[in-house]
């Protein structure tokens, strides 16, 4: 019998966003931990190392100019700056992997989701949408990391991400973490099995 029939289409590049808070980081681990062949782009930024941190594992850390290189020979798919910090995604490293077969999870903010739109628009993207506002809030308010102001930040940032929801592919309800990321590891496809 043949089984090619009942796999997933070719591997892309599937674009992962969704609101501060909504869980994206736990939907990504479970999915690493049941799919390691899935591919997860690391940025480059500007930023210090956090402790624990590990250059070329969280991010590649490098310096403002070299950051600025990449800018101008177009060597990244997107790039934003936040908070005085450069961040963004290089394009060598998701364009090798997919051409061996490799899905490839970029996870980003709207703005840089909107930027790979306009760069590679054969790219599948995903929300990732809390059950509720309420639900969102809550979240934010019990990991306990920010203070009061930025709370509020990030909830009116979460308005605007909400609203752009129509513009992705698909959308998957982080109701349950579990199903979140059997639905969207549903969506990478499979890698290429070389015989």
């Amino acid at each position: 019998m043949d089984t090619d029939d009942a796999r997933p289409g070719p591997a892309r590049l599937t674009v992962f966003s969704g609101p501060s808070g909504v869980g994206k980081d736990s939907v990504i681990e479970l999915v690493r931990a049941r799919a390691p062949w899935v591919w997860l782009s690391v940025s480059l930024t500007t930023r210090r190392m956090r402790p624990g941190e590990i250059d070329g594992v969280h991010y590649h850390f490098v310096t403002r100019a070299d950051f600025e290189r990449h800018v101008r020979e177009g060597s990244l798919l997107e790039w934003a700056e936040f908070a005085g910090n450069l961040y963004g995604t290089p394009r060598g490293p998701v364009l090798a992997r997919l051409e061996n077969g490799e899905p490839v999870l970029l996870k980003i903010d709207l703005q840089g989701a909107r930027q790979v739109k306009n760069t590679m628009p054969s790219a599948q993207f995903v929300f990732l949408a809390p059950p509720s506002f309420a639900e969102l809030k809550r979240r934010l308010i019990g990991r306990g990391t920010d203070d009061a102001e930025t709370i509020r930040h990030r909830l009116r940032h979460a308005e605007e991400e909400m609203a752009a929801e129509p513009e992705f592919d698909t959308t998957i309800v982080n109701d349950f973490v579990e199903r979140a990321a059997d639905e969207l590891l549903g969506l990478l496809g499979s890698r290429v099995v070389v015989s």
